[in-house]
């Protein structure tokens, strides 16, 4: 049982990552090329990497044949508090403190890998876990 779940930590992280690399190139064609700001570059590259590491994790890691429109309605339930307190932190650091928008952009997708996978094991896939 061990194995297993290192195994869908591990496939999570790798599937994150992608994601990762998803937000960071729309973040940076928004807010570096388009220059829209900040927060609406990362909220739109957030939410471009929010639908690709769902579909990803739902069919791949979490192996889950669960109803998807709950599934989605849960995940999206988890993004109605990660968004909002993650935009308005990541403002606030970038505008008023002047930190790196890269820097925050990073660090407020740390925090949403440990979260969202934690999310996900434990409320969203608990009782559809490979099942598919």
């Amino acid at each position: 049982m061990k194995n297993k779940e290192l195994l869908q930590t591990i496939k999570f992280a790798l599937f994150s990552a992608s994601a990762g690399i998803i937000q960071i190139a729309s973040f940076a064609l928004f807010n570096d090329v388009i220059d829209m700001g900040w927060w609406p570059s990362y909220l739109i590259s957030l939410i471009l990497s929010v639908l690709w590491n769902f579909t990803m994790n739902r069919k791949f890691t979490f192996k889950s044949a669960a109803n998807i429109p709950v599934a989605m309605a849960k995940v999206f339930g988890y993004y109605c508090v990660f968004t909002p307190l993650s935009t308005m932190l990541g403002n606030y650091l970038t505008g008023t403190l002047g930190w790196n928008d890269y820097l925050v952009t990073g660090i407020n997708m740390a925090i949403n890998l440990v979260t969202e996978y934690l999310f996900q094991k434990y409320f969203v896939f608990t009782d559809a876990l490979d099942k598919e």
